[in-house]
């Protein structure tokens, strides 16, 4: 989201909130890995009819794509006006929405020809952007899910989202999955599993170390962007300004620990 830096006393509450989570976080294992723009500031992703679509952000910078997944190639680009910073997208029948920073506007496109049908506005920041089939859902860098109707754009009702009690800020780049939202948290390697009945956090997945040290791009570099393939249950994940895409499998706490109990050593 913000590209403001952040300071070592935020990482270092930041972790420390993390780490006081109810949950252990499941890991990972990565099942492919394929080529991603490294000058994208990715902001939402979603994959649809086999390819990824995602919002690039950043003013002078921000666009609407489609990309081949297994080239990173750009196939279709529409590039928004220079004062405009881009930020999540979800699809809705056909056409792409899709949401912006601090200008208070989102947009609605046909998904074929990216051919702009409409704007609608909003009275707070826009970050991540979703869908459950019924209603939009969409982040502002808070604690609060809205979830709005996706024909006026409308607030229906919203959660608060909290992990054993306690208030889960910073929610970015959203995609809903098995009933769940999953939910990057800006400027961490985790993502929250969130109930959307209630906003409590069901669980955590892992991601520390999954680009390679020697491939990251800075400290603006983090972990954003979460695409679903719901035909072939895939999950894909990337971040800002990343070399390279990740299809991933989520490796349970529960399975973790049962394999590593099988393998101890009994006395």
């Amino acid at each position: 989201m913000r590209i403001f830096p952040i300071s070592r006393s935020l990482a270092l509450l930041l972790v420390s909130c993390l780490g006081a989570s109810a949950f252990a976080a499941d890991s990972y294992r990565v099942v492919n890995t394929y080529s991603h723009d490294p000058t994208a500031f990715t902001q939402g992703l979603i994959f649809l009819d086999g390819h990824l679509y995602e919002s690039t952000g950043e003013s002078g910078h921000s666009s609407l794509r489609m990309v081949y997944l297994e080239s990173g190639r750009v196939l279709q680009n529409a590039p928004l006006e220079d004062k405009y910073f881009a930020e999540g997208l979800t699809n809705w029948g056909s056409t792409l929405i899709q949401l912006t920073w601090l200008s208070h506007i989102g947009f609605v496109y046909d998904r074929f020809s990216f051919r702009l049908l409409r704007t609608f506005n909003y009275d707070y920041e826009g970050w991540g952007l979703t869908q459950d089939g019924q209603n939009l859902i969409e982040s502002d860098g808070s604690t609060t899910l809205r979830f709005l109707d996706p024909k006026t754009f409308r607030e229906v009702r919203r959660v608060e989202v909290t992990d054993g009690g306690k208030p889960v800020e910073e929610l970015n780049e959203l995609e809903y999955i098995h009933g769940e939202i999953y939910a990057n948290v800006w400027h961490t390697d985790r993502i929250a599993r969130i109930s959307p009945d209630s906003g409590h956090v069901l669980g955590w997945i892992d991601l520390t170390g999954l680009l390679p040290t020697d491939r990251h791009p800075g400290p603006e570099g983090v972990l954003n962007g979460i695409a679903y393939d719901a035909q072939h249950d895939r999950l894909f994940v990337t971040g800002k300004l990343w070399p390279l895409l990740f299809e991933i499998k989520v490796i349970p706490e529960k399975a973790k620990s049962a394999a590593t109990s099988q393998n101890t050593p009994r006395h």
